[in-house]
């Protein structure tokens, strides 16, 4: 068992519990789960209705989120990926906070399309509540999913201001 650091000695199953319980409550978040399992929780993935969770205006019938916390061995903070994944247009936005690319610093934001990253940029990090750092991530896909640059059928994302 292996406990978060600081953070109200969670467990990466107790800190699932509670994103679960916390993505249950977000507006637009339908069939919240976890996965693989219940007993063995990796991540907490919901089904999401965009025009509710973003707005009337946005044109897309499916999406999901995907959210994984986790503590590495030797690291003072947790790690996460929180991703707004819409399987139609094969299209994926996220705030990730790992060792995957430290040219970018702690924590970027990444697109990926058609299962390839595009654009990746440093955002900032976040020393807190790893709920609190949940609901801020949440708040920010607004404004990352509308700075999504469409060319000749290909996404970009501009360098990410926070």
């Amino acid at each position: 068992m292996s406990f978060l650091a600081g953070r109200d000695r969670y467990t990466q199953r107790t800190l699932l519990r509670d994103v679960h319980d916390r993505v249950t409550d977000q507006a637009g978040c339908e069939d919240v789960r976890y996965r693989p399992s219940r007993r063995r929780p990796r991540y907490v993935v919901a089904d999401v209705d965009p025009t509710t969770f973003l707005s009337d205006a946005y044109d897309v019938e499916t999406a999901r989120l995907e959210v994984r916390f986790w503590y590495p061995p030797g690291v003072d903070h947790e790690y996460y990926r929180i991703n707004w994944v819409e399987p139609d247009r094969n299209l994926m936005v996220g705030f990730h906070q790992d060792a995957d690319h430290p040219d970018r610093g702690p924590c970027h934001v990444q697109l990926d399309y058609e299962d390839v990253p595009v654009d990746r940029h440093g955002v900032a990090f976040l020393d807190a509540h790893p709920l609190a750092v949940l609901d801020d991530r949440l708040r920010q896909f607004s404004s990352a999913i509308d700075s999504i640059h469409w060319e000749n059928g290909r996404p970009s994302l501009p360098p990410w201001p926070g």
